[in-house]
Parts: C-alpha cells; sequence; structure tokens
C-alpha cells in the first residue's frame, strides 16, 4: 500500500465492515519507535526538515527519520526556533 521507504511500509493494515457490507482497508496506529541519535544540528534561520534530510541523507522524503528521533509528530515544530539543536539519526 505504501512505497518502499514510507514511514508506514512496515505497519499493519486491518479491515473493517461498513454498515453497508463494504470492506474499509486501513492502516494500524504506527508508533513513534526509539531512535538512535548520530549527532546534533543547530537550526539555522527558515531551514527546512526537507532540506536537512537532503543535506544528510541525499533523500528529502527521510525527514521522517529526524522527527522519529525527535518524537515530534508535527515537522515543522522542530525547525520553527533558530538556534534550537535538534538530534540526526542514522539513515536507517
Amino acid at each position: 500500500m505504501f512505497f518502499k521507504g514510507s514511514r508506514y511500509a512496515g505497519v499493519e493494515e486491518g479491515t473493517l465492515a461498513g454498515d453497508d457490507g463494504r470492506e474499509i482497508r486501513y492502516v494500524r496506529t504506527r508508533f513513534i519507535p526509539r531512535t538512535a541519535a548520530r549527532f546534533g544540528h543547530v537550526v539555522a534561520e527558515s531551514e527546512r526538515l526537507d532540506q536537512l534530510a537532503w543535506r544528510y541523507y541525499r533523500d528529502a522524503e527521510r525527514f521522517w527519520r529526524i522527527c522519529d528521533a525527535n518524537a515530534t509528530l508535527w515537522p515543522d515544530d522542530l525547525v520553527e526556533e533558530a538556534g534550537r539543536t535538534i538530534v540526526i539519526p542514522p539513515s536507517e
């Protein structure tokens, strides 16, 4: 259902029966795993997570690895304050 490398790629799927008898597919809750950090990064003014993911992983779509390591659900929260130190995990 999800592309390889997606944060949801390994999450279990489920199904429900709708009131009209249709089968409804869904993805179960993805809990944020404990993610070890490789090093810290001090956020600069106007930086974005996709830029940081490109810098460290050469893949802008892997920004979610940084979110997991910093235990955040809202990516923009990590870079809204210049000078904040966030942790950068390994790419895998």
